[in-house]
């Protein structure tokens, strides 16, 4: 049987759940953002300490250093 919870990098996604802050200013952010990231990026986002650069160039106006 195929297990299509499989994430690429072999992680298994079903299991991981993501941090409830980092949904939250997800789903916070403006639609038009939202709509601009693809699923890697928002799985970084969710689950990764290391953002693509693609993502952090998307987000730049809504980051605090």
């Amino acid at each position: 049987m195929i297990n299509y919870k499989k994430h690429k990098k072999g992680i298994d996604m079903g299991k991981k759940q993501p941090d409830p802050e980092k949904m939250k200013i997800l789903r916070s952010l403006p639609l038009d953002i939202k709509q601009s990231l693809t699923k890697e990026e928002v799985d970084a986002f969710l689950y990764e300490d290391v953002w693509p650069d693609s993502l952090r160039e998307k987000l730049k106006d809504y980051l605090v250093d």
